[in-house]
């Protein structure tokens, strides 16, 4: 693989980095949690990619890249879904506590 091609292809990448940050921070925060629970479904395609993409390695080079696509598709699915369920439990209504039959009135 020639060199123009890899640093076309690095410089498709940052854009597309870049384009993607500004149309994430423009998202109402309303939307956010279903806008992450979609991209890390996404994630998780890109991950079975990846994935794919290293087991057919032809050269050093596709199989040095196909590993890094691995190891950051998994880092991103997993870390999404943590974040998301972080996010969903801070939806959850709490329960007020019942007061014990034991417990004296007024102590507290």
């Amino acid at each position: 693989m020639s060199s123009d091609v890899i640093v076309t292809s690095l410089f498709i990448f940052a854009l597309a980095g870049f384009l993607g940050l500004e149309v994430i921070r423009r998202v109402p925060k309303l939307l956010h949690t279903p806008l992450m629970a979609l991209t890390n479904a996404l994630s998780a395609i890109s991950l079975v990619g990846s994935i794919v993409i290293l087991g057919q390695a032809q050269t050093m080079y596709s199989e040095i890249m196909g590993f890094i696509a691995v190891v950051a598709s998994t880092i991103n699915a997993v870390g999404g879904f943590l974040l998301t369920d972080k996010m969903l439990k801070m939806f959850n209504q709490r329960r007020p506590v019942k007061p014990s039959a034991d417990a004296e009135p007024g102590a507290n």
